[in-house]
């Protein structure tokens, strides 16, 4: 832990965000001996990776930016706008980069016709992991290092079953394995770039910090709401992923407990 708190923080931030983007080839592995997993665990382990990310919104991102902010109602008007503006430029990405989702279709608008499946594919994940990134690196960037490192934790651990996700739908697209593996790298890679921004931007401007957190919560926030949540209720297994939105809620609280 000492040779952490050494660390230049724009370099911590820069790792742990790389390696919670790592995590979603961890989720690729089972791909090296099946080919399919039922829906319904599916369904249930992005139900879990929803509530990490809602846990970790709350205690790691919001919480410290309403403190930071100076508390009371300053603290809930700067985290309540901050938390808005990351929602608005998340929303704002995804109404007008086209991407394609595995069970959703297109969106972005009509360019996507012109763009290759794949990398529609890439730009939809990526636009889930960047606002992951950014939290990683700002929660790293804002000193308060044990939290910052429960929430790379949290990070990464919900990064599992969306990888898992990604390759298998990928592999029902017919790429081979090489493939499916290369794209769920690049979609992690997204992570650290988030992180790097992330962690520069609130420890070269120190103000910056409480809107960080709060602009961070809120991209995390929409991605929840408007992508993961809806996706795990498409087959028909909401009350499967429901209560395994609970564990992943708890399972964050209790990392963001113990190392926070």
């Amino acid at each position: 832990m000492d040779a952490l708190l050494n660390m230049d923080p724009i370099v911590l931030g820069l790792l742990a965000s790389l390696l919670a983007g790592l995590a979603t080839v961890i989720g690729a592995l089972p791909t090296l001996f099946t080919r399919s997993i039922s829906p319904r665990i599916q369904d249930g382990m992005l139900g879990m990776a929803a509530g990490v990310m809602l846990a970790a919104t709350i205690f790691s991102l919001l919480v410290p930016a309403m403190e930071h902010a100076g508390g009371g109602l300053r603290g809930a008007l700067v985290a309540g706008l901050g938390l808005l503006m990351g929602g608005v430029f998340l929303d704002l990405i995804d109404q007008y980069s086209p991407h394609q989702h595995f069970i959703k279709g297109p969106e972005g608008g009509a360019a996507s016709s012109s763009l290759q499946r794949i990398w529609l594919f890439i730009i939809a994940i990526s636009i889930h992991n960047f606002p992951e990134g950014l939290a990683v690196g700002v929660g790293i960037g804002s000193g308060d290092l044990g939290s910052g490192l429960s929430l790379a934790m949290g990070i990464g651990l919900q990064n599992i079953p969306e990888g898992m996700a990604v390759a298998l739908a990928l592999l029902a697209e017919n790429y081979r394995l090489g493939q499916v593996f290369l794209i769920t790298l690049l979609t992690g890679l997204v992570e650290p770039l988030g992180g790097l921004l992330g962690v520069a931007a609130v420890t070269l401007a120190s103000p910056v910090l409480p809107w960080a957190l709060a602009f961070a919560g809120g991209a995390m926030l929409f991605v929840i709401s408007d992508e993961i949540i809806p996706e795990t209720h498409e087959r028909g297994n909401e009350r499967t992923a429901t209560y395994m939105l609970l564990i992943g809620f708890i399972v964050m609280m209790l990392l963001d407990t113990t190392l926070g």
